[in-house]
């Protein structure tokens, strides 16, 4: 009777030797998370708002630019060839003025986005964290659009060394490659072609 106990208790032991060793894995969308998040709206007005500034001074800067256009097209043949010269590196001038004011402010705009929205992300990945600890997950994946990456996961071993060492001790993946040998050139007369 003792050996059927333990018989049985090794059974179970292998059989539930998978399930031991199962690491938990989840996934979460980041994305949807963060727009769930109050602070994501505050940050989304501030930024709009933020655009609006830089609208404001384009449409003024485009408003002028179009009424010298207008007056540069209505009296253009009128003008002395240096004044038409004038007007048109003027108006060239305006529209380069508009086209870097316009790059500068969609980097000032990338830049206020990434700033307000970093401690939001941080409070996102801290909450994704305590879920995955009191979950016993291992990996929490993202099924967002933005990142596939992992969110969470528990801090591994770096096996680097380990695997270098591993690859010191294997044949080498390259070719080996034959020298070429020069075969001596024949001298003497050329074969005679037959007809």
């Amino acid at each position: 009777m003792n050996t059927f106990k333990n018989i049985l208790f090794v059974a179970l032991f292998f059989a539930f030797l998978p399930f031991a060793n199962a690491q938990k894995i989840a996934h979460v969308s980041l994305d949807s998370i963060m727009a769930t998040m109050p602070e994501t709206k505050v940050a989304r007005d501030e930024v709009q708002n933020y655009l609006k500034g830089f609208e404001g001074e384009i449409l003024t800067m485009q408003t002028e630019l179009e009424t010298k256009y207008k007056d540069y097209l209505e009296k253009k043949e009128t003008m002395s060839q240096p004044v038409k010269d004038n007007k048109e590196a003027d108006i060239n001038q305006l529209q380069k003025r508009i086209d870097d004011f316009k790059a500068q402010a969609g980097q000032d705009i990338q830049r206020k986005q990434a700033e307000l929205g970093a401690p939001i992300l941080q409070k996102a990945k801290k909450a994704i964290e305590a879920v995955a600890r009191e979950g016993g997950y291992k990996y929490v994946l993202n099924a967002g659009t933005s990142n596939n990456g992992p969110l969470y996961s528990e801090p591994s071993d770096n096996i680097f060394d380990a695997v270098k060492k591993k690859l010191e001790s294997m044949p080498s993946a390259t070719p080996t490659v034959k020298p070429i040998t020069k075969q001596p050139l024949k001298t003497g007369n050329p074969p005679k072609k037959t007809k």
